[in-house]
C-alpha cells in the first residue's frame, strides 16, 4: 500500500537537500539552454525539468522504486514512486500553475466539475536572481483539505475566447497549499552561473564513434 513517508525521507536527508539547493539552479539552467533557439526557451523545457526531478528520485530511492511508463493520456500523474502517484510541475516566476493541460474549453469545464486530487505534487518554482520560490512537495492530503475549503474556488476556469492551454489552480488555492504546515519546502537560491554547454557535443561524439 502506498504511503507518503518518502516526503520525510527527502526532507530529513541533509545531503540530498543540499544537492537540491546547489544542483537545481544549474541543471534547470542547462535545461533552458538545451531547449532554447534564437534566445527563446521552447515548451520542451518542462519535459527536461521533469526528467531532472525524476532522476533525483531515482538517485534517492533506486530505479526499481520508480515507474515512469505512464500513457500520454494520463492527465496528472507523471511518475509513481513505490506506489505513490506524483505530479511534477515547474513554473518560472509568479505564473499560474496548471492542474491539467487542455485546449478544449468543454473538456476544461468537465475537468473542473469532476476534479478530485489524486496524487502528491512536486512543484518547483523558479525565481531567477532571488531565493524566492523553491522546491515544494504538496501532499495529497493538503490538496484535498484545500479543495474542501475553497470548493469552486480551487481551480480557475480559462477565460472564454482565449487559448490558455489548460486549467490552473487558483492563486488562493496555491498560496494556501504552499504555506500549509504539511507542505515540504526547500529554499533555493536561483542564481545563474556561466556554463559552457554545447547542445550538439554528445551527438557529435556518437557520430564520431568507430
Amino acid at each position: 500500500m502506498a504511503n507518503n513517508d518518502y516526503i520525510s525521507k527527502i526532507s530529513k536527508d541533509d545531503i540530498l537537500v543540499s544537492k537540491i539547493k546547489v544542483l537545481l539552479p544549474k541543471l534547470f539552467q542547462i535545461a533552458e539552454i538545451e531547449s532554447s533557439r534564437a534566445g527563446k526557451i521552447g515548451m520542451e523545457v518542462g519535459t527536461i525539468r521533469e526528467r531532472i526531478i525524476v532522476a533525483m528520485l531515482i538517485h534517492k530511492f533506486g530505479k526499481e522504486k520508480i515507474y515512469t511508463q505512464l500513457p500520454a493520456t494520463e492527465p496528472e500523474t507523471d511518475v509513481i514512486l513505490d506506489g505513490n502517484e506524483i505530479s511534477i510541475k515547474t513554473i518560472t516566476g509568479n505564473g499560474g500553475v496548471k492542474a491539467v493541460w487542455t485546449v478544449d474549453a468543454s473538456k476544461a469545464n468537465e475537468f473542473i466539475e469532476n476534479y478530485t486530487p489524486k496524487c502528491d505534487i512536486i512543484l518547483v518554482k523558479i525565481c531567477w536572481g532571488t531565493n524566492d520560490g523553491g522546491f515544494f512537495l504538496i501532499p495529497l492530503s493538503v490538496q484535498k483539505e484545500t479543495l474542501r475549503m475553497l470548493n469552486k474556488g480551487y481551480l480557475k476556469m480559462p477565460k472564454a475566447g482565449t487559448n490558455p492551454r489548460g486549467v490552473e489552480f487558483s492563486k488562493n488555492a496555491m498560496d494556501r497549499m504552499l504555506s500549509h504546515r504539511d507542505t515540504m519546502r526547500i529554499q533555493v537560491n536561483w542564481e545563474k552561473e556561466k556554463i559552457e554547454y554545447d547542445n550538439y557535443a554528445r551527438w557529435v561524439d556518437y557520430w564520431s564513434m568507430k
